[in-house]
């Protein structure tokens, strides 16, 4: 009698992002991932606690994947910008993803290689260092807050898009301009939320970093 085959570590992380492509993290489960892969949850418990370590594990692949490659260059805000952007094309190709990594985080390898880069970039800039570890974590929060909420966009589909932007137009165009007078004065320049999305990135950040800027001695 042949037993069940036994799945690698970087196999059973294969197949999760593979599903994790089509649904969200809330329905997915290691009981689902097991179906997949032809075996029993338990077989998987030997790789992975729990549900979040799993998660926790393909969020960190991504991580990886964006600082394959990836050399600092120019001054601490151009380094901290070029590995936003990339942790922004990295999640861009895996949407489903962002919201893991905004959900979850991550503690492996690629979540140190961040951080220790974004660190080093914040040492550079000459911020004194008892404030580098705030700093550190509001640029986290801020990218992953627009990394997820990118993500989400992404993921709709054609006619969840659609139904969207009409639902948008009904709600500016449509205001009533006694009840609503800012909003129906500037209805025909507000852009939809998914309009210009990398331009925004860029600013937010932007404006963020110069903040810090004037923090600096």
């Amino acid at each position: 009698m042949t037993g069940r085959r036994r799945w690698s570590t970087e196999e059973i992380l294969d197949k999760a992002a593979e599903l994790l492509r089509t649904s969200d993290a809330e329905s997915f489960s290691v009981r689902k991932l097991a179906a997949a892969l032809g075996t029993d949850s338990s077989s998987l418990y030997r790789h992975f606690r729990n549900k979040t370590e799993l998660l926790r594990a393909v969020a960190d692949r991504i991580l990886l994947a964006a600082m394959d490659g990836y050399r600092p260059e120019g001054d601490w805000k151009q380094r901290v910008t070029a590995l936003a952007l990339r942790l922004r094309e990295a999640f861009g190709e895996q949407p489903q993803l962002a919201a893991v990594w905004g959900h979850y985080g991550s503690g492996g390898a690629g979540s140190r290689s961040v951080m220790e880069e974004l660190l080093q970039a914040l040492r550079a800039s000459g911020l004194p260092d008892e404030e580098i570890p705030a700093r550190y974590h509001r640029i986290v929060i801020l990218l992953a807050a627009l990394i997820a909420s990118e993500g989400g966009i992404s993921t709709l589909t054609p006619k969840e898009y659609e139904q969207g932007m009409e639902q948008f137009r009904v709600a500016v165009l449509g205001a009533d301009p006694e009840r609503f007078p800012a909003l129906a004065h500037f209805a025909r320049d507000i852009r939809p939320l998914g309009a210009d999305r990398r331009p925004a990135f860029e600013e937010i950040l932007a404006a963020h970093l110069a903040h810090i800027e004037t923090r600096i001695p």
